[in-house]
């Protein structure tokens, strides 16, 4: 059986992955992460999955390795991680009471055979008056997250619902990995 390879150092991937019942080891891919926002952003997310793959098979060339990165989208523009606390404040206020879309691009390679694919969920964020946007920043959890939020976190309790995956949201399309581990014989 191949190794499993997961090209991340998220916690939350790590976490999603163990719920395939898989053992695997985590090798982050540290690649170049500018998208190109002239063409469609799911397509530049599913080019950023592959890309972390397939450079981590290239340390691995005898493994299975699981790529995948995640964007939050907004009026048709890709909200990154914030980098202050006033870019943060700025993303969840362009949030707060919209809905926006969380794109997840995920990539399964192998010597073999790639799969790949983008997944849109919408999440439907509730009204934040700028109180409660300073209370969620001072919990530190919007530093590290597309978006500025967590909704396995704190960040939870401003969601309304979501349309589609929520481990999507997370960072993992758990459905499509155990999928896809099943149909290769990994699990």
């Amino acid at each position: 059986m191949k190794e499993l390879v997961l090209a991340s150092r998220s916690p939350r991937r790590k976490e999603i992955l163990s719920l395939c019942g898989a053992s695997f080891i985590c090798d982050p891919a540290d690649v170049d992460e500018t998208i190109d926002c002239s063409k469609p952003l799911a397509d530049e997310i599913e080019r950023l999955s592959v890309k972390k793959g397939e450079t981590v098979l290239k340390r691995h060339p005898d493994s299975v390795v699981i790529g995948s990165d995640t964007m939050v989208v907004i009026d048709n523009k890709p909200l990154g991680k914030p980098h202050t606390n006033e870019a943060a404040f700025a993303m969840l206020k362009s949030l707060q009471g919209r809905t926006h879309h969380v794109l997840t691009g995920l990539c399964i390679v192998s010597q073999e055979e790639c799969y790949r694919t983008a997944v849109s969920t919408a999440v439907h964020f509730l009204p934040m008056n700028d109180d409660e946007i300073h209370a969620y920043i001072a919990t530190g959890e919007c530093s590290d997250k597309a978006g500025a939020y967590a909704i396995q976190g704190y960040g939870g309790r401003y969601i309304e619902g979501i349309e589609g995956d929520y481990y999507a949201v997370m960072g993992l399309p758990l459905h499509l990995v155990y999928a896809e581990l099943k149909r290769r014989q990994i699990i």
